[in-house]
């Protein structure tokens, strides 16, 4: 793409990488939920409407935390 003379490109702000951080971690959490949460609790026997919800609390709970661990990071690093 050409460059605009004049018109300068901004670094993303510290904010703007902490947001990152968290939306990435998040997914990664979420995908990691489904595998591990999903072998566990189709291992332990819930089948239906329990799988689901169990399913989805595990994706939640695991893009929780690791999205807050990865801005934490991202915070850190700025």
């Amino acid at each position: 793409m050409p460059t605009v003379p004049g018109i300068y490109q901004q670094a993303p702000s510290c904010w703007d990488r902490i947001k990152l951080g968290f939306m990435i971690g998040f997914c990664v959490g979420m995908a990691s939920g489904v595998l591990f949460g999903g072998y566990s609790i189709v291992r332990y026997g819930l089948r239906g409407k329990e799988l689901i919800t169990n399913v989805g609390k595990a994706m939640v709970q695991g893009g929780g935390t690791f999205g807050t661990f990865m801005a934490i990071g991202s915070g850190i690093r700025c």
